[in-house]
Protein backbone atom coordinates (compact mmCIF):
# COMPACT_ATOMS: atom_id res chain seq x y z
CA UNK A 1 0.00 0.00 0.00
CA UNK A 2 2.79 2.66 1.37
CA UNK A 3 4.39 1.89 -2.67
CA UNK A 4 0.74 2.25 -4.50
CA UNK A 5 0.24 5.47 -2.62
CA UNK A 6 3.37 7.37 -3.82
CA UNK A 7 1.84 6.42 -7.17
CA UNK A 8 -1.23 8.95 -7.24
CA UNK A 9 -1.10 11.90 -8.43
CA UNK A 10 -0.46 14.77 -6.78
CA UNK A 11 -1.27 18.74 -7.00
CA UNK A 12 2.08 19.28 -9.45
CA UNK A 13 0.91 17.32 -11.51
CA UNK A 14 -2.50 19.18 -12.31
CA UNK A 15 -3.10 22.17 -14.98
CA UNK A 16 -5.87 24.06 -12.55
CA UNK A 17 -4.89 27.43 -14.30
CA UNK A 18 -9.22 29.00 -14.98
CA UNK A 19 -10.35 25.55 -13.20
CA UNK A 20 -12.58 25.46 -10.68
CA UNK A 21 -10.66 22.82 -7.85
CA UNK A 22 -12.82 20.93 -5.12
CA UNK A 23 -10.58 20.33 -2.38
CA UNK A 24 -11.30 17.69 1.12
CA UNK A 25 -9.92 19.35 3.80
CA UNK A 26 -10.01 18.27 7.95
CA UNK A 27 -11.61 21.08 9.10
CA UNK A 28 -12.73 19.10 12.34
CA UNK A 29 -11.22 21.30 15.08
CA UNK A 30 -11.71 21.79 18.26
CA UNK A 31 -14.28 25.14 19.42
CA UNK A 32 -13.75 27.20 22.21
CA UNK A 33 -16.41 27.46 24.45
CA UNK A 34 -16.99 31.37 23.00
CA UNK A 35 -17.44 29.37 19.53
CA UNK A 36 -13.99 30.17 18.32
CA UNK A 37 -11.65 28.08 17.04
CA UNK A 38 -9.49 26.49 19.70
CA UNK A 39 -6.34 25.36 17.80
CA UNK A 40 -6.14 26.13 14.13
CA UNK A 41 -3.09 23.37 13.22
CA UNK A 42 -5.43 21.81 10.91
CA UNK A 43 -6.04 24.71 9.16
CA UNK A 44 -2.74 26.29 8.60
CA UNK A 45 -1.45 22.95 7.60
CA UNK A 46 -3.69 23.30 4.37
CA UNK A 47 -2.46 26.69 3.63
CA UNK A 48 0.40 25.48 1.24
CA UNK A 49 -1.84 23.44 -1.16
CA UNK A 50 -4.73 26.42 -1.06
CA UNK A 51 -1.75 29.42 -1.89
CA UNK A 52 -0.36 26.92 -4.45
CA UNK A 53 -3.38 26.50 -6.80
CA UNK A 54 -4.07 30.62 -5.71
CA UNK A 55 -0.92 31.01 -7.78
CA UNK A 56 -1.59 28.89 -10.38
CA UNK A 57 -4.95 30.94 -11.03
CA UNK A 58 -7.63 28.38 -9.19
CA UNK A 59 -10.64 28.91 -7.45
CA UNK A 60 -11.09 27.12 -4.78
CA UNK A 61 -14.34 25.11 -3.23
CA UNK A 62 -13.41 23.47 -0.04
CA UNK A 63 -15.44 20.84 1.97
CA UNK A 64 -14.59 19.27 5.42
CA UNK A 65 -16.78 17.54 8.55
CA UNK A 66 -16.69 18.89 11.68
CA UNK A 67 -17.78 16.79 14.72
CA UNK A 68 -20.80 14.46 14.45
CA UNK A 69 -23.95 15.91 13.76
CA UNK A 70 -26.00 12.72 13.41
CA UNK A 71 -26.49 13.55 9.43
CA UNK A 72 -28.77 16.38 10.05
CA UNK A 73 -27.82 20.45 10.27
CA UNK A 74 -26.59 21.49 13.75
CA UNK A 75 -25.91 25.08 14.45
CA UNK A 76 -23.27 23.78 17.43
CA UNK A 77 -21.48 22.11 14.41
CA UNK A 78 -21.13 24.71 12.07
CA UNK A 79 -18.42 25.64 10.21
CA UNK A 80 -18.96 29.45 10.51
CA UNK A 81 -16.39 29.83 12.84
CA UNK A 82 -13.82 27.75 10.82
CA UNK A 83 -14.67 30.67 7.85
CA UNK A 84 -13.72 33.20 9.96
CA UNK A 85 -10.27 31.76 11.17
CA UNK A 86 -9.29 30.82 7.66
CA UNK A 87 -9.98 34.80 6.60
CA UNK A 88 -7.61 35.92 8.93
CA UNK A 89 -5.04 32.98 8.01
CA UNK A 90 -5.39 33.92 4.19
CA UNK A 91 -6.26 37.62 5.17
CA UNK A 92 -9.27 37.59 2.41
CA UNK A 93 -12.80 36.73 2.85
CA UNK A 94 -13.75 33.62 3.12
CA UNK A 95 -18.05 33.09 2.28
CA UNK A 96 -19.51 29.83 3.68
CA UNK A 97 -22.19 28.54 1.65
CA UNK A 98 -25.36 27.50 3.38
CA UNK A 99 -25.19 24.27 2.61
CA UNK A 100 -22.47 21.50 0.93
CA UNK A 101 -24.38 20.86 -1.83
CA UNK A 102 -27.89 22.44 -3.59
CA UNK A 103 -28.19 25.04 -6.60
CA UNK A 104 -27.85 28.25 -4.25
CA UNK A 105 -24.18 26.13 -3.55
CA UNK A 106 -23.58 25.38 -6.92
CA UNK A 107 -24.58 28.80 -7.75
CA UNK A 108 -22.28 30.25 -5.65
CA UNK A 109 -19.38 27.71 -6.92
CA UNK A 110 -19.62 28.68 -10.28
CA UNK A 111 -19.62 32.75 -10.00
CA UNK A 112 -16.37 32.22 -8.09
CA UNK A 113 -12.96 33.91 -10.10
CA UNK A 114 -9.48 33.01 -9.83
CA UNK A 115 -8.36 32.96 -6.45
CA UNK A 116 -11.22 33.20 -5.09
CA UNK A 117 -12.26 30.24 -2.52
CA UNK A 118 -15.86 29.26 -0.75
CA UNK A 119 -16.08 26.54 2.46
CA UNK A 120 -19.31 24.57 1.89
CA UNK A 121 -20.91 23.63 4.88
CA UNK A 122 -20.97 20.73 7.69
CA UNK A 123 -20.47 17.61 5.17
CA UNK A 124 -21.78 15.35 7.82
CA UNK A 125 -25.05 17.58 7.76
CA UNK A 126 -26.33 14.81 5.75
CA UNK A 127 -26.37 11.24 6.44
CA UNK A 128 -25.27 10.26 2.92
CA UNK A 129 -21.77 12.08 3.22
CA UNK A 130 -20.60 8.63 5.29
CA UNK A 131 -23.05 6.20 3.65
CA UNK A 132 -21.24 7.22 0.38
CA UNK A 133 -24.71 8.13 -1.22
CA UNK A 134 -23.47 7.89 -5.25
CA UNK A 135 -26.60 11.16 -5.57
CA UNK A 136 -24.78 13.19 -2.76
CA UNK A 137 -21.43 12.40 -4.30
CA UNK A 138 -22.98 13.85 -7.47
CA UNK A 139 -24.31 16.72 -6.16
CA UNK A 140 -20.62 17.33 -4.76
CA UNK A 141 -18.81 16.72 -7.86
CA UNK A 142 -20.47 19.33 -9.50
CA UNK A 143 -19.09 21.92 -7.36
CA UNK A 144 -15.63 21.30 -9.06
CA UNK A 145 -13.53 21.00 -12.58
CA UNK A 146 -11.11 18.64 -10.74
CA UNK A 147 -10.33 17.53 -7.13
CA UNK A 148 -7.90 17.15 -4.36
CA UNK A 149 -7.45 15.29 -1.33
CA UNK A 150 -5.51 17.18 1.25
CA UNK A 151 -7.46 15.48 4.59
CA UNK A 152 -5.34 12.52 5.44
CA UNK A 153 -6.82 12.34 8.41
CA UNK A 154 -9.81 10.82 6.74
CA UNK A 155 -8.18 9.00 4.14
CA UNK A 156 -9.37 6.05 5.85
CA UNK A 157 -12.94 6.51 5.27
CA UNK A 158 -15.01 5.46 2.23
CA UNK A 159 -17.24 8.56 2.54
CA UNK A 160 -18.50 10.46 -0.30
CA UNK A 161 -16.13 13.22 -0.09
CA UNK A 162 -13.25 10.79 0.28
CA UNK A 163 -14.34 8.00 -1.82
CA UNK A 164 -17.64 9.09 -3.69
CA UNK A 165 -16.41 12.48 -5.42
CA UNK A 166 -12.58 11.53 -6.89
CA UNK A 167 -14.69 8.35 -8.66
CA UNK A 168 -16.76 11.11 -10.66
CA UNK A 169 -14.38 13.88 -10.56
CA UNK A 170 -11.18 13.41 -12.64
CA UNK A 171 -8.16 13.86 -12.39
CA UNK A 172 -8.28 13.24 -8.53
CA UNK A 173 -5.07 14.20 -6.89
CA UNK A 174 -3.03 14.37 -3.43
CA UNK A 175 -2.63 18.05 -1.95
CA UNK A 176 0.31 18.77 -0.27
CA UNK A 177 -0.21 17.64 3.10
CA UNK A 178 -1.49 14.04 1.86
CA UNK A 179 1.47 13.46 0.10
CA UNK A 180 3.76 14.66 2.82
CA UNK A 181 1.93 12.10 4.88
CA UNK A 182 2.23 9.55 2.24
CA UNK A 183 6.01 9.89 1.57
CA UNK A 184 7.04 10.18 5.62
CA UNK A 185 4.91 7.33 6.05
CA UNK A 186 5.53 5.45 3.09
CA UNK A 187 8.87 5.37 3.27
CA UNK A 188 9.41 4.66 6.79
CA UNK A 189 7.24 1.26 6.16
CA UNK A 190 9.16 0.44 2.48
CA UNK A 191 12.26 2.13 2.47
CA UNK A 192 13.85 2.83 5.61
CA UNK A 193 17.13 4.31 6.63
CA UNK A 194 18.30 1.12 9.20
CA UNK A 195 18.31 0.41 11.97
CA UNK A 196 14.75 0.83 12.03
CA UNK A 197 12.63 1.03 15.17
CA UNK A 198 8.94 1.44 16.25
CA UNK A 199 8.06 2.94 19.66
CA UNK A 200 4.19 1.77 20.34
CA UNK A 201 2.01 3.29 23.09
CA UNK A 202 -1.12 3.44 24.16
CA UNK A 203 -3.65 1.87 26.88
CA UNK A 204 -4.87 -1.19 25.16
CA UNK A 205 -3.11 -4.26 23.11
CA UNK A 206 -6.43 -5.14 20.78
CA UNK A 207 -6.15 -1.29 19.22
CA UNK A 208 -2.62 -2.09 17.68
CA UNK A 209 -1.80 -5.54 17.36
CA UNK A 210 -2.29 -5.29 13.92
CA UNK A 211 0.55 -2.44 13.89
CA UNK A 212 2.81 -4.51 16.18
CA UNK A 213 2.26 -7.28 13.94
CA UNK A 214 2.94 -5.29 10.92
CA UNK A 215 6.02 -3.62 11.86
CA UNK A 216 7.44 -6.83 13.17
CA UNK A 217 7.86 -7.59 9.16
CA UNK A 218 9.74 -4.15 8.51
CA UNK A 219 11.15 -3.28 11.97
CA UNK A 220 14.97 -4.06 13.22
CA UNK A 221 13.56 -2.95 17.11
CA UNK A 222 10.04 -2.67 18.68
CA UNK A 223 9.78 -0.95 21.86
CA UNK A 224 6.40 -1.34 24.45
CA UNK A 225 5.28 1.34 26.53
CA UNK A 226 1.83 2.77 27.63
CA UNK A 227 -0.59 0.50 29.89
CA UNK A 228 -1.00 -2.24 26.71
CA UNK A 229 2.63 -3.40 28.26
CA UNK A 230 0.47 -5.09 31.29
CA UNK A 231 -0.54 -7.35 28.83
CA UNK A 232 2.98 -8.17 27.58
CA UNK A 233 4.32 -8.21 31.57
CA UNK A 234 1.41 -10.31 31.95
CA UNK A 235 2.24 -12.92 28.88
CA UNK A 236 5.70 -13.59 30.96
CA UNK A 237 4.16 -14.70 34.02
CA UNK A 238 4.85 -11.64 35.97
CA UNK A 239 2.16 -9.49 38.48
CA UNK A 240 0.16 -6.57 37.29
CA UNK A 241 -1.27 -5.28 39.99
CA UNK A 242 -4.63 -3.29 39.34
CA UNK A 243 -3.19 -2.39 36.18
CA UNK A 244 -5.46 -2.51 32.65
CA UNK A 245 -4.72 -6.14 30.96
CA UNK A 246 -6.47 -7.41 28.31
CA UNK A 247 -6.78 -11.25 29.34
CA UNK A 248 -8.02 -12.41 25.86
CA UNK A 249 -5.03 -10.88 24.33
CA UNK A 250 -2.49 -12.39 26.66
CA UNK A 251 -2.27 -15.30 24.30
CA UNK A 252 -1.63 -12.76 21.28
CA UNK A 253 0.98 -10.77 23.11
CA UNK A 254 3.04 -14.35 23.67
CA UNK A 255 2.82 -15.06 20.66
CA UNK A 256 4.02 -11.91 19.28
CA UNK A 257 6.77 -12.00 21.23
CA UNK A 258 8.03 -15.73 20.19
CA UNK A 259 7.40 -14.67 16.85
CA UNK A 260 9.43 -11.55 17.24
CA UNK A 261 12.56 -14.10 18.84
CA UNK A 262 12.03 -16.29 15.87
CA UNK A 263 12.62 -13.06 13.68
CA UNK A 264 15.42 -12.02 15.30
CA UNK A 265 13.73 -9.01 15.91
CA UNK A 266 14.38 -6.69 19.75
CA UNK A 267 11.18 -6.68 21.25
CA UNK A 268 11.93 -4.09 24.31
CA UNK A 269 9.70 -4.12 27.42
CA UNK A 270 9.69 -1.57 30.13
CA UNK A 271 11.96 -2.63 32.99
CA UNK A 272 10.67 -0.29 35.83
CA UNK A 273 6.93 1.19 35.80
CA UNK A 274 5.51 4.40 38.08
CA UNK A 275 2.77 3.30 39.75
CA UNK A 276 0.22 4.80 41.97
CA UNK A 277 -2.83 3.74 44.22
CA UNK A 278 -4.86 6.54 41.87
CA UNK A 279 -5.32 7.13 38.38
CA UNK A 280 -6.44 10.81 39.49
CA UNK A 281 -2.98 12.27 39.21
CA UNK A 282 -3.43 13.54 43.21
CA UNK A 283 -1.81 10.60 45.14
CA UNK A 284 2.23 9.54 45.39
CA UNK A 285 4.02 8.53 42.32
CA UNK A 286 6.80 5.64 43.11
CA UNK A 287 8.51 3.88 41.01
CA UNK A 288 9.20 -0.23 41.24
CA UNK A 289 11.00 -2.97 38.86
CA UNK A 290 8.81 -4.57 36.64
CA UNK A 291 9.58 -7.70 38.09
CA UNK A 292 8.15 -6.88 41.29
CA UNK A 293 4.93 -4.66 40.92
CA UNK A 294 2.89 -4.27 44.04
CA UNK A 295 -0.41 -6.22 44.12
CA UNK A 296 -2.06 -2.91 44.78
CA UNK A 297 -2.21 0.36 42.35
CA UNK A 298 -1.89 1.01 38.91
CA UNK A 299 1.22 1.61 36.35
CA UNK A 300 0.74 4.83 35.18
CA UNK A 301 3.80 5.16 32.90
CA UNK A 302 7.06 4.00 31.91
CA UNK A 303 10.04 4.14 34.85
CA UNK A 304 13.43 6.46 34.85
CA UNK A 305 15.56 2.91 34.45
CA UNK A 306 13.06 2.44 30.99
CA UNK A 307 13.53 6.46 29.99
CA UNK A 308 16.84 5.45 29.83
CA UNK A 309 16.80 2.15 28.47
CA UNK A 310 14.72 3.78 25.72
CA UNK A 311 16.98 6.27 24.88
CA UNK A 312 19.99 3.51 24.64
CA UNK A 313 18.13 1.64 22.18
CA UNK A 314 17.23 4.08 19.85
CA UNK A 315 21.03 5.60 19.94
CA UNK A 316 21.86 4.41 17.06
CA UNK A 317 18.30 4.38 14.71
CA UNK A 318 18.28 6.16 11.64
CA UNK A 319 14.66 5.77 11.44
CA UNK A 320 11.57 6.05 14.19
CA UNK A 321 8.25 5.29 14.21
CA UNK A 322 6.23 6.55 17.35
CA UNK A 323 2.46 6.15 17.97
CA UNK A 324 0.78 5.61 21.25
CA UNK A 325 2.21 7.41 24.61
CA UNK A 326 4.21 5.71 27.28
CA UNK A 327 1.22 6.69 30.04
CA UNK A 328 -1.67 8.27 31.20
CA UNK A 329 -0.03 11.66 29.81
CA UNK A 330 -3.04 14.23 30.16
CA UNK A 331 -1.87 13.91 33.98
CA UNK A 332 1.80 15.46 34.87
CA UNK A 333 2.52 13.59 37.41
CA UNK A 334 1.91 10.46 34.76
CA UNK A 335 3.76 12.58 31.42
CA UNK A 336 7.21 11.87 32.27
CA UNK A 337 7.76 8.55 30.09
CA UNK A 338 6.28 10.37 26.93
CA UNK A 339 7.97 13.61 27.59
CA UNK A 340 11.30 11.77 27.74
CA UNK A 341 10.84 9.51 24.49
CA UNK A 342 9.83 12.86 22.86
CA UNK A 343 12.78 14.70 24.11
CA UNK A 344 15.03 11.20 22.88
CA UNK A 345 12.96 11.96 19.16
CA UNK A 346 14.27 15.37 19.13
CA UNK A 347 17.39 14.90 19.91
CA UNK A 348 18.23 12.19 17.04
CA UNK A 349 16.18 14.32 14.67
CA UNK A 350 18.81 16.68 15.75
CA UNK A 351 21.95 15.31 16.00
CA UNK A 352 21.97 12.30 14.06
CA UNK A 353 20.16 13.49 11.78
CA UNK A 354 17.51 10.49 11.86
CA UNK A 355 13.91 10.34 10.29
CA UNK A 356 11.57 10.55 13.12
CA UNK A 357 7.90 10.47 12.33
CA UNK A 358 4.86 10.57 14.82
CA UNK A 359 1.90 8.76 14.02
CA UNK A 360 -1.67 10.87 14.97
CA UNK A 361 -3.82 11.06 17.71
CA UNK A 362 -2.91 11.02 21.57
CA UNK A 363 0.74 10.74 20.42
CA UNK A 364 0.74 13.62 18.21
CA UNK A 365 -1.24 15.41 20.97
CA UNK A 366 1.65 14.85 23.95
CA UNK A 367 4.33 16.23 21.05
CA UNK A 368 2.37 19.59 20.70
CA UNK A 369 2.12 19.34 24.37
CA UNK A 370 5.97 18.93 24.98
CA UNK A 371 6.69 21.55 22.43
CA UNK A 372 8.88 19.72 20.46
CA UNK A 373 6.82 19.17 17.47
CA UNK A 374 8.66 21.31 14.97
CA UNK A 375 11.88 18.82 16.01
CA UNK A 376 11.43 16.16 14.60
CA UNK A 377 11.05 15.02 10.87
CA UNK A 378 7.42 15.05 10.61
CA UNK A 379 4.14 14.70 13.20
CA UNK A 380 1.20 12.91 11.34
CA UNK A 381 -2.42 14.87 11.11
CA UNK A 382 -4.43 11.63 11.20
CA UNK A 383 -4.91 9.30 14.00
CA UNK A 384 -6.85 7.08 12.57
CA UNK A 385 -5.44 7.07 9.04
CA UNK A 386 -1.76 6.85 10.16
CA UNK A 387 -2.85 3.94 12.51
CA UNK A 388 -4.29 1.83 9.89
CA UNK A 389 -1.46 3.39 7.45
CA UNK A 390 0.89 1.29 9.80
CA UNK A 391 -0.55 -1.42 10.01
CA UNK A 392 -0.65 -1.59 6.12
CA UNK A 393 -4.17 -1.57 4.94
CA UNK A 394 -5.35 0.24 1.77
CA UNK A 395 -7.02 3.96 2.79
CA UNK A 396 -9.65 4.36 0.60
CA UNK A 397 -9.47 8.25 0.12
CA UNK A 398 -5.84 7.32 -1.07
CA UNK A 399 -6.53 4.70 -3.42
CA UNK A 400 -9.69 6.73 -4.91
CA UNK A 401 -6.84 8.95 -6.44
CA UNK A 402 -5.92 9.11 -9.73
CA UNK A 403 -3.30 6.50 -10.40
CA UNK A 404 0.23 7.81 -12.83
CA UNK A 405 -0.39 5.30 -15.17
CA UNK A 406 -3.80 6.10 -16.18
CA UNK A 407 -3.07 9.78 -16.11
CA UNK A 408 -1.25 10.15 -19.15
CA UNK A 409 -3.60 12.90 -21.09
CA UNK A 410 -3.13 15.04 -17.64
CA UNK A 411 -0.73 17.79 -18.60
CA UNK A 412 1.77 18.73 -15.67
CA UNK A 413 1.46 22.42 -14.36
CA UNK A 414 4.26 24.81 -16.21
Amino acid sequence: MAKGALDRLTLRDLDVDGKRVLVRVDYNVPLAEDGTVADDTRLVATLPTIRYLFEKGASLVLMSHLGRPKGKPDPKYSLRPVAKRLERLLRQPVPLAPDCVGPETEAMARALKPRQLLLLENLRFHAEEEANDPAFADALARLGDLYVNDAFGTAHRAHASTVGVPERLKPAAAGFLMQNELEYLGKALTDPARPFAAIVGGAKISSKLPVLEHLLGVCDRVLVGGAMMFTFLKAQGLGTGQSLVEDEFVESARSFLAKAREREIDVVLPVDVRWSLSLDGDRPVTVHGAQALPEKGYGVDIGPETESLFAGVLGDCRTVVWNGPMGIFEKPAFAHGTLAVARTLAALTRERDAITVVGGGDSAAALEKSGLADRVSHVSTGGGASLEFLEGRVLPGVAALTPRTEAGAVPPAS
